[in-house]
């Protein structure tokens, strides 16, 4: 059957609306959409710190240049006239007022270059399965994972010049955390241990090879290692919240991550869905009770055979269902996040889901879907191919890999292993149970810590420990990023009232993988915008227009 037509209703008071949303008034300047790409440009290049000797500088008197300047940028944004444009085209202006919004943020509540210490870790040794890595972070990060070893003679100068930048960097960020957020500081410390690991790691990976590059190293890790030490002398003097507050995080929803629900309706969501989550597993466990349990994978062989049956598995159900357009790219983009098998124990949250049905966390490999799409289909639209700021991009990208996993099991993905929907349902309650961490810390009613013990003990079976490493930089990340833990529930029902907005649309011309087509066409941007292009309905851009 046909995919059904993307409709392109212009709605002209929607576009007066949103012309002053988030913007400054200014006087009527060009209606040319080109120009709105040459200002995106622009914009770009000024978003991006001043480099002194390579060094962003994030000081106090560059961030105060940095903000008097923005304000020119928004009050030219504001001045373009988009009557007439075609409704994709106002999405596309939308989504540059959301990233200087973004930006506004960060110089008016947010300030991680003052706040947050993890701000200041740049060296990453695994690739983020967003489009760009998650929460903020100083420019210039160091993805050694896009290196392959041994390296080159050219890739090591290239890793050396990356690495030289470490020590100058960390000595400046000595004089610009200057604000008191016992949490950020705390759990800073952690992520600069952290890097100091990694950087270890990648010493002796690189042993012997080149001197130049292990000296970089070396000259790196001790910066590192004494920012740390630093960090830690000034711990007892950090007393203060981390959270941005409630009337902030509302700002931020509206105006960055252009999510139509306050603070408050994201609180009764979220305890809805966790509530729902729990009952649902109780049901499935009485429902499976005399069946036995998933026997976890033990071995490396084991590992290999049931997770490369399990990507296989999963795409012949795609195909064969009707469920999505599959992609020569899709297959090898799965079976490269395959990873090892680790007897390691207790495992950590993820593990205990992933070992006892591998087919299950494929639905949430959607991310890598989406990013091998983004390589191989780029959007035609200039402004979507490139990479959203500020994370502005979960609730499609987060917020459909989670819905994923709940929809193929509606579909039928797991009929012939009941037992299987019950690790849907735990998925489901601990997503519920970290979003809510992640509003109670920045209504600053939790400390971290309280939101971690809340999020492990609100997550059926015990897997989330207490203890462990997933649940502590879960609840850090949502302290740093405002509204990504909500992200993950938020997205997965804005797509899921998309669907039904659709289905009834089109009527029985609907298909499924018409539907998917459409969304994965209009690129990884926010939901409520994906809304606006596909069903023509603009009553959340007027919500978020609202003053």
């Amino acid at each position: 059957m046909r995919a059904f037509p993307i409709r392109r209703r212009i709605f002209l008071g929607t576009a007066l609306l949103l012309a002053g949303c988030g913007g400054r008034a200014g006087a009527p300047g060009s209606s040319r959409y080109d120009d709105l790409v040459t200002l995106f440009a622009e914009w770009r290049t000024f978003q991006q710190p001043k480099l002194l000797d390579g060094v962003p500088d994030y000081s106090a008197g560059a961030m105060r240049a940095q903000r008097r300047e923005l304000a020119n940028y928004q009050t030219r944004l504001a001045a373009i006239d988009l009557s007439g444009w075609p409704v994709a085209q106002q999405v596309d202006l939308s989504l540059v007022r959301a990233e200087m919004n973004g930006l506004e943020f960060d110089h008016r509540v947010h300030r991680p270059w003052a706040r947050n210490p993890a701000f200041y870790v740049t060296v990453f040794s695994s690739q983020s399965d967003q489009p760009a890595r998650e929460g903020p972070h100083a420019f210039g990060s160091i993805e050694l994972w896009t290196y392959q070893f041994p390296l080159t003679p050219e890739r090591a100068v290239q890793l050396g010049a990356q690495l030289k930048t470490i020590p100058p960097l960390l000595d400046q960020a000595r004089g610009n955390l200057v604000e008191n957020a016992r949490d950020l500081w705390i759990m800073g410390i952690r992520s600069v241990s952290q890097q100091s690991t990694t950087l270890a790691a990648l010493a002796a990976q690189v042993a012997g090879s080149n001197p130049a590059l292990e000296a970089d190293l070396q000259r790196a890790r001790e910066a590192t290692d004494a920012f740390r030490v630093w960090l830690e002398r000034q711990a007892s003097s950090k007393t203060g919240p981390s959270g941005v507050g409630i009337d902030h995080y509302n700002w931020h929803l509206k105006h960055v991550q252009l999510v139509p629900y306050t603070w408050q309706d994201e609180v009764t969501i979220m305890r809805r869905e966790l509530a729902r989550a729990l009952a649902r597993l109780a049901l499935e466990e009485h429902r499976n009770r005399r069946l036995p349990q998933p026997v976890p994978v033990a071995s490396a062989q084991e590992h290999g055979r049931r997770f490369n049956g399990a990507v296989t598995e999963y795409l012949a159900f795609l195909r064969d269902r009707d469920i999505l357009t599959i992609r020569d790219y899709m297959d090898p983009a799965l079976r490269a996040r395959i990873g090892r098998f680790s007897d390691r124990q207790p495992r950590e949250f993820f593990t205990e889901v992933d070992y006892r049905d591998p087919v299950v966390m494929r639905t949430h490999g959607y991310h890598w879907f989406d990013l091998a799409r983004a390589a191989n289909e780029p959007h035609p639209s200039p402004i979507r191919r490139v990479t959203l700021l500020y994370n502005i991009f979960d609730t499609r990208t987060e917020g459909l890999a989670t819905g994923w996993e709940e929809m193929m099991m509606h579909a039928g993905l797991l009929d012939a292993r009941p037992r299987s929907r019950e690790l849907i349902w735990v998925l489901l309650a601990q997503r519920a149970a970290r979003a809510l961490g992640d509003l109670m810390m920045h209504a600053n009613q939790m400390t971290l810590e309280e939101a971690v013990k809340f999020a492990a003990a609100q997550t059926p079976r015990g897997w989330l420990r207490e203890d462990g490493n997933t649940v502590w930089g879960e609840q850090h990340l949502y302290l740093q990023q405002p509204a990504y833990g909500t992200s993950y529930l938020i997205g997965k029902i804005q797509i899921e009232q998309l669907l039904a907005e659709r289905a009834r649309q089109v009527g029985d011309e609907f298909t499924l993988k018409g539907f998917m087509d459409e969304l994965n066409a209009a690129g990884m941007i926010p939901m409520s915008l994906i809304r606006w292009e596909l069903t023509g309905r603009d009553d959340e851009i007027r919500v978020m227009a609202a003053p």
